[in-house]
């Protein structure tokens, strides 16, 4: 019997349409950190609000992100999100080089954003804020209500989260209960870094344990945390590493085991950039560049 012709192989499917174009990953990639930012700048006209940023996140971690005023946290957090594009530098998906253009590059990677104001609608209830803008729906498009209630309750019972009812208007709770409402509305999608603004803002202290407990238990499933904060004690209580801005420059990054809390305010406020240091820097051999300053000079 004459071997017949193989057949011929089709062609492979195209690839689907993604929002952030993502090019191959590079080998180890999954080592490295979840989100990068490389020598990210960004300006306003004549002001330079982010000059050569670099910021690194990695998965189960909480990285705080603390700063004067002005110092570019709220730009470098927006430039994250997708609200701003960076004008230099590159942004880094899990080893590989990405574009975030719009908010929705951000939230496609897998990136949500907890802005301070929390964005939720009050006379709605806590099912309707979770779903809002991602709705289940079942046949002829009608809105499941009951799978996204079921699905609301399953969310908080492994957040831990304690709130009367699930079908209470949000106008209803306190202000660290709406927080936590919103951080779990971030998690509807399934991201791998959440990047939370001034949570703890303005809340009682009853309040603002119930948040960084939150912020423990998102560390404690794998994701990648930037908090960003003006709270020292709540970054020293919940944080793994702080990354200081001044002036839109980055001015250290610390471990907070062993980091004191005079050695963070003194690079927020640049105490430790006087006459002495710099002298002593133009001055020092490497050896003595690597040595730490004597307790007086910082």
């Amino acid at each position: 019997m004459p071997n017949e012709p193989a057949p011929e192989e089709s062609p492979p499917p195209a690839p689907s349409p993604s929002y952030a174009q993502v090019p191959p990953a590079r080998p180890g990639g999954d080592d490295g950190p979840v989100l990068a930012l490389r020598g990210v700048s960004k300006r306003f006209g004549a002001v330079q609000a982010l000059t050569d940023v670099d910021l690194e996140i990695r998965a189960g971690e909480v990285v705080a992100l603390v700063g004067d005023n002005g110092a570019g946290k709220s730009t470098l957090v927006k430039t994250v999100a997708g609200v701003h594009g960076v004008d230099g530098g590159r942004v880094e998906w899990r080893g590989r080089p990405v574009t975030i253009g719009r908010p929705h590059d951000a939230q496609h990677l897998g990136i949500a954003t907890v802005y301070q104001d929390l964005a939720l609608c009050d006379n709605l209830d806590v099912v309707a804020n979770l779903f809002l803008g991602s709705e289940l729906r079942g046949r002829g498009g009608v809105l499941d209500e009951i799978a996204m209630e079921k699905r609301a309750k399953e969310l908080l019972d492994t957040l831990s989260i304690r709130i009367p009812s699930v079908r209470i208007p949000v106008a209803a709770l306190s202000g660290g209960q709406r927080q936590v409402v919103a951080i779990a509305r971030a998690l509807i999608g399934d991201p791998s870094v959440v990047i939370l603004d001034e949570p703890t803002a303005a809340l009682g202290v009853e309040q603002t344990a119930q948040v960084l407990d939150l912020v423990e238990r998102l560390r404690e499933r794998g994701l990648g945390v930037l908090l960003i904060s003006h709270n020292m004690a709540d970054v020293q209580a919940v944080a793994d590493r702080v990354a200081v801005l001044r002036l839109g420059r980055n001015n250290g990054v610390f471990p907070v085991a062993g980091t004191s809390h005079e050695t963070v305010v003194a690079a927020i406020t640049g105490a430790s950039d006087n006459a002495v240091t710099r002298r002593r820097a133009r001055t020092a051999t490497p050896e003595q560049a690597t040595e730490p300053a004597p307790e007086g000079e910082q």
